[in-house]
């Protein structure tokens, strides 16, 4: 007779299993005569100990896999009658009551797989992201090539200001008393690019040479040393040097420093401005990959096996100690990081996984070796020798892989933006860019 599946709650579901004894005993005692053959025991040649002894040493082992391995095979003809697809592993529990002689019965529980329905994607709102690459962009680009390769020439008398170099001796305390890392002689830095507190900037801009000046400094409250986070220090600070920033002509030289053999400016603009177009291309790409994302995992509310959420949360836990290692963060094994603050991510994750891969069979979106082969050219591109690239992504199976989930999730946005009601946003580059 073919054990009931239960439905508990959701996804939840639980069968009862029962094993003969006499089968699994049989069992046990065909696997204890075939190790015998070849047991090796103290005091008894090879093959030659009695079958009491093997019991002993081998039967609980044994017996351990036999009913697992019986309580398995019953499990999977259950499944595979059923048409049922479990996500994660069964847990298995003994039953004692209700236990017929000779039999020994178990409880297996476990999830299965939702129905997933794909959503009508006309009924979809998403966004897709332009934005142009012009003139404008390309200077700002040069500019900051520029600003990098920047010579500084101490001023006499001039007051400091952003993309100048100042160079200053500084003394923080908190009631009184000097902190770690509040302290410094002759330590430079660039105005305006951020590396210091805002406050702290603030405060220099403006100074000259030979200066000095006391203010007081609130540390946020998310600073990166909790011995100072959410304190209000004093700091003392003189200035030694102000330095006006020289930027590089955009010539011959300049264009050489920058990867062009023949210093050819028009060549380097050219490829600056490919390079640009490059990364737009992928950042408006992500930015309209999101809108579909988040559009579709909003069109529907089915439940997610539990197992899958624990899992995905735990995978995030484990690349989030990999990361503060690399870091150099101590005891990155024992920080204490709880599953649940990946919780809710965790299960949005699973259920767009789902709801995508129920779209990729629906639709037939899976990506085609044209497709993976012309992606990875074009990835190719940001290297001096792209051939090299595509010829090692082609011969790499984990590496070909990657590009193939990057290409069926671009079939996936391309397949909704081509159904959905698409709204065209322009987005300023220098907010793409994350430069505003």
């Amino acid at each position: 007779m073919q054990p009931e599946v239960e439905i508990l709650s959701g996804l939840e579901r639980r069968v009862d299993l029962v094993v003969s004894i006499a089968d699994v005993e049989k069992e046990v005692q065909t696997q204890l005569k075939r190790v015998a053959r070849t047991a090796k025991v103290q005091g008894f040649r090879p093959g030659k100990a009695p079958l009491s002894l093997i019991e002993r040493s081998h039967g609980p082992g044994i017996r351990y896999d036999v009913i697992n391995s019986e309580v398995g095979r019953s499990l999977d003809q259950v499944i595979g009658e059923s048409k049922l697809r479990v996500a994660g592993t069964p847990n298995l529990e003994p039953k004692t009551e209700g236990v017929e002689e000779g039999t020994m019965a178990f409880s297996a529980t476990f999830e299965v797989y939702p129905e997933v329905q794909v959503p009508d994607l006309a009924t979809l709102q998403v966004k897709r992201s332009n934005v142009e690459v012009g003139d404008a962009e390309v200077q700002r680009t040069i500019d900051i090539l520029r600003k990098q390769r920047a010579n500084y020439e101490a001023r006499d008398g001039r007051e400091a200001q952003d993309d100048d170099r100042v160079t200053l001796d500084f003394t923080g305390t908190i009631d009184g008393v000097a902190f770690e890392g509040g302290s410094a002689e002759k330590f430079p830095f660039v105005l305006g690019q951020g590396r210091m507190l805002p406050e702290f900037e603030t405060a220099v801009r403006g100074m000259k040479a030979g200066e000095s000046k006391t203010f007081p400094l609130n540390f946020p409250e998310d600073y990166g040393s909790k011995e100072v986070a959410g304190k209000t220090a004093e700091f003392a600070i003189t200035v030694t040097e102000v330095a006006e920033a020289i930027l590089p002509e955009v010539d011959t030289e300049f264009a050489k420093a920058l990867g062009q053999p023949e210093g050819d400016v028009e060549k380097l603009l050219a490829d600056v401005r490919s390079n640009i177009e490059r990364e737009v291309k992928v950042r408006a790409q992500a930015r309209s990959k999101a809108s579909v994302m988040d559009a579709l995992v909003e069109s529907c509310s089915f439940d997610v096996p539990k197992a899958l959420v624990q899992n995905d949360a735990q995978g995030r836990v484990t690349a989030a100690r990999e990361e503060l290692k690399q870091r150099g963060v101590p005891n990155a094994d024992s920080v204490p990081i709880p599953v649940e603050a990946f919780t809710a991510e965790s299960e949005r994750r699973v259920r767009l996984g789902l709801l995508v891969s129920e779209l990729v069979q629906a639709a037939d979106l899976q990506a085609k070796p044209e497709q993976v082969r012309a992606r990875i050219e074009e990835f190719a591109q940001n290297y001096e020798q792209p051939a090299q690239v595509v010829a090692y992504y082609l011969s790499d199976r984990q590496r070909r892989a990657e590009i193939e989930a990057i290409v069926l999730e671009d079939n996936v946005v391309e397949h909704v933006l081509s159904k959905a009601q698409v709204t065209d946003e322009d987005v300023a580059f220098e907010e793409l860019m994350g430069t505003n």
